[in-house]
């Protein structure tokens, strides 16, 4: 049986098993046919890339979804965004941050890794931000 490990007062065993699961069968996967935005991001040090697009009501998120290839982190922590951010307003996602998407995940992680589970917050808040813009 393994050591269980413990994050922030929670077994980090279940957070992995949530982790993968979000990898295997993420939620939110898919193109929308209409949005109001849509933004890539590639982390050049891997070669992981997200696609973000979204459709906003009244400066909320009504819809998000996702694609991308890479790692188990970055593909997760893009099932788990879409999932936490429908419903918000783009003003709390603009807000967001590392502090916020090492909660989400639960899970600790290096200085590359991190990296990986911010592409997808990358990617949202460039897309509300080419939103903004018009």
């Amino acid at each position: 049986m393994p050591v269980s490990l413990y994050y922030y007062g929670f077994n980090m065993n279940l957070y992995q098993e949530i982790v993968m699961d979000h990898y295997r069968h993420p939620r939110n996967y898919g193109s929308l046919e209409y949005y109001d935005f849509s933004s890539d991001q590639i982390n050049p040090s891997c070669g992981d890339s997200i696609l973000m697009q979204g459709i906003i009501e009244n400066n909320v998120i009504k819809e998000l979804k996702f694609t991308g290839k890479g790692c188990v982190i970055s593909q997760a922590t893009a099932s788990m965004l879409t999932q936490a951010c429908r419903e918000k307003s783009i003003d709390e996602v603009r807000s967001l941050d590392s502090t916020f998407i090492k909660k989400l995940i639960g899970i600790e992680l290096g200085l590359l890794r991190i990296k990986c589970a911010l592409l997808p917050l990358q990617a949202l808040q460039e897309g509300i931000r080419f939103y903004k813009g018009q």
